[in-house]
């Protein structure tokens, strides 16, 4: 996808309380341009009434929101997220993700889209932290993508939660020694500052060193990143948890890290502060969108508890907070 000026696009989140069909018709009606799509939304609509998911049903499912996208002049603008890949100890378990990839590749083919995005490996066990294992698995998925009659991209993704690349420096040391034209990363605010700056496990809401940390960190995305490497930014907020959220929190989930536990429940769009956001958000992004001069796709990503609401009016309130944010930030950057 060339690259242009930002534009907005959104992620609607891996919750199947709502049709995607709505909820792809409400994020055309608030005047979004472009989307991501869950390969667990495509699996669902590929098992909806009883039917077995196979690969031949997941291409068919894919090639139906293709046309839904197209009817509502949509942009995918990628498939996501292809979990659990990088650094698996069990190599008969990494071919199997090598084949499952191979279903990927038709899948976004039949999208209309080149990018799939990878999270890092957040698995507690079964994983290895040896970055030339991690670079050897990456560089294999590249390799497989580029030969795709039309070349495949990847937007590996530092999870602020994830088991050995959690920031972006790490990020960018994978990406640098992959050194692949189609592998690079997709940018996240909530993944950047929730790692740096925001603990959802202290009273303060913060790491002990924050702004300080933060600051250099910024510096040095603006330094060290090359925007041919960054293929889309995701730009969100969260709540400050408030009491902490330690073991006796509602959102405590046993073996997983705090910072996970966080995201799944409590992102939200910038400028919500009196829904308790609280991180620099506006301050990243700008580094990214201004210093550092990414012009490309800006996905307004949501993970929250209030995405499994059933009530019908979750996908409009959504999507009309998310463009409301936009709106606001694209103002506020002069974008």
């Amino acid at each position: 996808m060339p690259c242009r000026s930002a534009i907005a696009s959104m992620s609607l989140g891996r919750a199947w309380v709502h049709d995607l069909e709505g909820k792809l018709r409400e994020a055309a009606k608030a005047g979004f341009e472009g989307i991501e799509i869950f390969y667990e939304d495509l699996e669902y609509l590929a098992k909806k009434d009883g039917a077995e998911v196979t690969p031949e049903s997941l291409v068919a499912a894919a090639e139906h929101i293709r046309r839904v996208c197209d009817s509502l002049s949509l942009i995918i603008i990628g498939l996501q997220p292809f979990l659990f890949y990088e650094g698996l100890v069990d190599r008969e378990e990494h071919a199997a993700k090598i084949e499952k990839l191979k279903t990927w590749f038709k899948i976004v083919k039949a999208l209309g889209t080149d990018i799939i995005q990878i999270p890092s490996n957040f698995q507690q066990g079964g994983i290895s932290g040896d970055m030339d294992l991690i670079v050897q698995d990456m560089r294999e998925l590249a390799d497989l993508g580029i030969k795709e009659d039309i070349p495949v991209r990847f937007a590996y993704e530092n999870l602020a939660w994830g088991t050995y690349v959690d920031t972006w420096e790490t990020l960018w040391e994978v990406i640098l020694r992959v050194d692949r034209p189609n592998f690079g990363c997709c940018l996240d605010t909530f993944n950047i500052a929730g790692r740096v700056w925001a603990d959802p496990a202290s009273p303060s809401g913060k790491t002990s060193n924050a702004d300080e940390d933060l600051k250099a960190s910024l510096e040095k995305i603006v330094k060290t990143v090359s925007l041919d490497k960054v293929f889309y930014v995701q730009v969100v907020d969260a709540e400050r948890m408030d009491p902490p959220l330690t073991q006796d929190h509602p959102f405590h989930v046993d073996g997983q890290p705090s910072r996970m536990s966080w995201s799944r429940n409590a992102r939200l769009f910038l400028y919500e502060e009196d829904k308790g956001g609280y991180l620099p958000v506006v301050e990243v992004a700008r580094v990214l969108l201004k210093e550092l001069g990414f012009e490309g796709w800006v996905s307004m990503e949501l993970f929250s508890r209030t995405m499994s609401d059933p009530d019908p009016s979750v996908p409009h309130t959504h999507a009309q907070r998310g463009i409301k944010a936009w709106q606001k930030f694209a103002r506020e950057l002069n974008l």
